[in-house]
């Protein structure tokens, strides 16, 4: 192929997934206390509903969409969710065809991406590039952090957050929501987590996570712990929340993690998706490491409180 041929062909791409993903973007203009902030967003359903970044709509008491073809119309915050940096808008009237949404986890360094969002206000707007990695971690507003992240050479600006990342078949795969330097921008995956978060979005208006009260950090596994574990990392405590659920059950820190309700621990990832509503008044058994010994405990999650 002559390099006039590839550039054809690169081209025909992106041109396809601008087609195909760019009207069901919206740039979002929510109005707050604070002023005026500007974003995008998402159709990601029939009904109108809308996948977005949830700093775009923090504190939102107006949220006005407009279309690239022309289309505007008001919408409201059916529920954020903090901890992942998603929300979910319903919009007050029709909107454009939703995108398809794909698997972030079948995506693969080096793959073609495109951008669609309205960066610096600029509506519209769609910038192409590759993935650059997998697998990156993003901490969020609210003190979590976000895994599985995809971080793109593809130009992000401010106003891209909320907007989609697509692949070369004009599926959604990822929410832009950083701009981390030049030539780097993150987004948040579309995979099995965040489905179930836009799900319970959608139905319930907020995801309900339980709550041990520790802090911790990854370490490497001594050979002779690793064995015992089956794992080569754990989580180490690094302090406790007194009178938490992990305080009452007797974790102090120093411990290192190894398993919750007989799940593998690995990495802070793992005791995240853990945390899931039905282990909220569950009494479960946490395995931990502690003074060259397996220690089982009884542990009761409480309920998360919102961010």
């Amino acid at each position: 192929m002559t390099d006039a041929g590839a550039l054809d062909a690169y081209s025909a791409v992106v041109v396809r997934v601008a087609a195909t993903v760019g009207p069901a973007v919206a740039a979002v203009t929510a109005r707050t206390s604070r002023g005026v902030g500007l974003g995008s967003a998402t159709v990601v359903s029939v009904d109108g509903h809308l996948l977005t970044s949830a700093h775009v709509v923090e504190g939102a008491t107006q949220v006005d969409l407009a279309f690239g073809d022309g289309t505007r119309v008001r919408a409201h915050v059916v529920g954020r969710d903090p901890l992942s940096d998603l929300a979910v808008l319903q919009a007050d009237a029709p909107t454009p065809a939703p995108v398809e949404l794909g698997d972030a986890s079948a995506l693969q360094v080096g793959q073609l991406v495109v951008a669609v969002g309205n960066p610096l206000g600029l509506a519209g707007s769609v910038t192409a590039g590759i993935v650059s990695a997998l697998g990156r971690s993003l901490p969020t507003r609210a003190g979590r952090v976000v895994d599985e992240v995809i971080q793109t050479d593809a130009a992000l600006n401010p106003g891209n957050s909320g907007g989609a990342l697509a692949d070369s078949s004009a599926r959604m795969v990822g929410v832009n929501t950083a701009v981390a330097g030049t030539g780097l921008g993150l987004a948040v995956p579309v995979n099995a987590t965040s489905r179930q978060i836009l799900d319970t979005l959608m139905r319930e208006g907020r995801v309900r996570r339980g709550w041990l009260g520790i802090a911790g950090a990854e370490i490497a596994l001594q050979e002779a712990v690793a064995r015992k574990a089956g794992a080569r990392t754990g989580i180490q405590v690094m302090s406790v929340v007194a009178d938490s659920p992990a305080d009452l059950a007797g974790i102090r820190p120093g411990d290192v993690l190894i398993s919750l309700d007989r799940t593998p621990i690995h990495v802070v990832a793992d005791l995240q998706r853990l945390m899931i509503a039905s282990t909220i008044g569950r009494r479960l058994e946490l395995t931990v490491w502690r003074n060259g010994a397996l220690v089982d405990a009884v542990v009761e999650p409480t309920e998360l409180a919102e961010a």
